[in-house]
């Protein structure tokens, strides 16, 4: 066990350097702690079809990784005194728990319409210590946020025409919205509503995962 903790430790931090972030030793920790939660939990509550503690690692860790420095950037862009971020749909608490463990100057609150999914996530919180993370439990279409978030992001939610319809009330001023996509989704990019304009689409590469990877940023049209 011992050796299979130094493995998944020095995979993560190999993961993130090459993802350009910098962890110190407790934020490392925290994040292998939350893959055991995850873990953990997975086996009473079903959060993730991923069962097995290596394609967790990358799968789900190092996936939402890559994508967290950029989120954080159009939070602060938005939002330059204190951030904030939604996470739409976010289950188990992904990329929400990965980005609040890298970036504590973020807030970030988590949303789910299923209860144990957020029940989970208060308990990460709680474990993990995370202050800058919450989660609420119920539909997103129904908060009311009268400062709003700099960034609303969603890893597999819902096809995007449905993000920006159900969450896009939420933005704050200058926010974004951000999806995370598998292949280059340009058939859901047509089906987008009129008021919202494409600012970009990334690439992005996961280590460890041969897979393609997108961030789709949305800007409401001016």
């Amino acid at each position: 066990m011992a050796h299979a903790l130094t493995d998944a430790r020095a995979e993560l931090e190999a993961g993130a350097r090459a993802l350009g972030l910098s962890l110190d030793d407790a934020q490392v920790d925290r994040l292998l702690a939350y893959q055991g939660l995850l873990a953990k939990w997975n086996r009473v509550y079903n959060l993730t079809a991923i069962r097995d503690a290596g394609d967790m690692l990358t799968h789900h860790l190092l996936d939402s990784l890559s994508a967290v420095s950029r989120i954080a950037e159009l939070a602060r862009r938005a939002q330059p005194d204190a951030p904030r971020v939604l996470d739409v749909g976010s289950g188990g608490g992904l990329p929400g728990i990965p980005l609040a463990i890298a970036f504590p100057d973020v807030s970030v609150t988590m949303v789910d319409i299923v209860q144990k999914k957020t029940a989970f996530l208060t308990q990460c919180r709680a474990e993990l210590g995370l202050a800058n993370a919450q989660s609420h439990w119920g539909h997103v279409e129904k908060l009311a946020d009268a400062t709003g978030y700099g960034v609303i992001t969603s890893r597999a939610f819902a096809e995007l025409v449905d993000f920006v319809n159900l969450a896009g009330h939420l933005l704050a001023p200058g926010g974004r919205t951000v999806a995370m996509k598998g292949v280059r989704p340009d058939a859901e990019i047509e089906r987008l509503p009129a008021g919202w304009t494409v600012e970009a689409i990334e690439r992005l590469t996961v280590p460890g995962l041969p897979a393609e990877r997108h961030l789709v940023i949305l800007a409401p049209s001016a």
